[in-house]
């Protein structure tokens, strides 16, 4: 099938590319970017007013399948993700059982070419199920197409553990994506550590329960040369050392999903579960902090930590519910108001670290970047469209948000999977 993409705003990091041009897709490939091309074709969307971008990249969600299907499947998750202008996942190990060894890793991932229309990379755990233990079958997963191991959702107290499994991922040539957080210094907390928290009278999360697993992380990766990349930042510390590691020329990256980036404890107004993430919501000058380093760079990656909980678990008290946010299907809007309307990011950096960064983590050499002879992974998307979130169309199992009832503007108009329309006008094409 071919495909022309007509007169859209052509926002290209590979290249540089940003102006108008038309797009030609032939088969699963872009096979030409030009202004004006003069072509038959099976499909024209005029995509006028809008920025055709690469194909959104998460590196970080939780599917949920195997085991918590009830939670969200490969299914739903897939179809949450392409109306989010998600193309590739990278979908996290703690499911049940644990995906910790290459059949696990084969098995979702052949699954997911059936059932999922995005691109599901499974990752791996850094340990046995994840008890922390005994390093995880970490060459065979990496053979059978795991990019990471994770073991996230908790950190590997085991120090020692830990830089081994480091020294495993780097001889295998995969990353490490960290969850950084000291179980020890929990103690029980369920959210910041403040004034919001004492009001509620809800046990707090210090930052250093972020902050000093971060500092062990990178000076981890230091000494082992792997690839590490620090999860869901939510302190102005960890940005701090993201850059200082940056500075030093180590292989290092971070991320930030929009909830740290756009809510503080300010936000949280009653003890309501939908504000329980973890780490928690942080201080408005934590906010301030993720803000700036995305402004300048030092953090690479926008990415959903996507948690979705059935609604009992999330809809009680914080003491009692689930730690977790969806995010795949608001993450672009959401972006693009916070942060590319309020002058913070350009259009061009929005694209860099939806797709162009995470493709460069992960090696995928032919992803995130709308130009000749790349797999066709392409989102069109509308900056003009303003609406307000509604938690009830959302296509994922999971309707845990904080951002319900919030006014956004910029919404996905097509989502285009290795050349195949999946996404247009609302709704799904399976």
């Amino acid at each position: 099938m071919t495909i022309l993409i007509k007169n859209g705003h052509v926002l290209d990091p590979g290249t540089g590319l940003d102006d108008i041009c038309d797009v030609l897709i032939d088969g699963d490939r872009i096979t030409e970017v030009e202004k004006n091309i003069e072509t038959e074709s099976d499909r024209v969307i005029d995509a006028d007013g809008c920025w055709v971008m690469p194909g959104f990249i998460d590196l970080h969600v939780h599917f949920r399948d195997p085991g918590l299907e009830y939670k969200e499947t490969l299914a739903t998750g897939g179809r949450a993700a392409v109306r989010g202008g998600v193309t590739t996942v990278c979908a996290m190990p703690n499911t049940k059982p644990v995906i910790d060894n290459g059949v696990k890793v084969r098995e979702v991932m052949e699954r997911a070419k059936r059932e999922s229309l995005t691109n599901v990379i499974q990752l791996g755990a850094v340990t046995r199920g994840q008890k922390g233990e005994e390093l995880a079958d970490i060459n065979g997963m990496a053979e059978n197409g795991c990019r990471a191991i994770s073991e996230d959702g908790k950190s590997v107290m085991n120090a020692s553990l830990y830089r081994k499994g480091m020294q495993a991922a780097k001889k295998e040539g995969v990353a490490v994506f960290a969850h950084c957080e000291d179980i020890t210094m929990v103690e029980g907390g369920v959210m910041n550590a403040d004034e919001k928290a004492r009001e509620l009278g809800l046990p707090g999360i210090t930052n250093a329960v972020e902050d000093v697993i971060v500092a062990r992380d990178i000076l981890l990766a230091k000494e082992t040369g792997v690839q590490l990349h620090l999860c869901h930042c939510s302190t102005a510390d960890s940005a701090k050392m993201l850059a200082l590691a940056k500075k030093e020329g180590l292989p290092v990256t971070g991320e930030v999903c929009p909830h740290h980036f756009i809510l503080s404890t300010d936000d949280i107004c009653e003890d309501d579960g939908n504000f329980k993430m973890n780490p928690p919501l942080r201080s408005r000058a934590d906010v301030e902090a993720l803000r700036e380093a995305l402004k300048n760079d030092v953090v690479d990656v926008i990415a959903t930590d996507h948690a979705p909980h059935a609604e009992a678990e999330k809809n009680r008290s914080m003491k009692l519910a689930a730690f977790g946010i969806v995010g795949l299907e608001t993450s672009a809007a959401l972006t693009y108001t916070e942060l590319v309307e309020k002058g913070v990011l350009t259009p061009m950096q929005m694209a860099e670290k939806m797709s162009y960064n995470p493709a460069r983590i992960l090696g995928l050499s032919d992803k995130g970047s709308v130009s000749a002879g790349k797999i066709a992974d392409v989102v069109i998307f509308d900056p003009r469209k303003e609406y307000v979130i509604d938690k009830n169309t959302f296509l994922s199992k999971g309707k845990n948000t904080p951002f319900h009832g919030r006014r956004v503007k910029g919404e996905v108009r097509c989502t285009i999977v290795g050349g195949r329309i999946v996404y247009e006008g609302g709704k799904t094409i399976d």
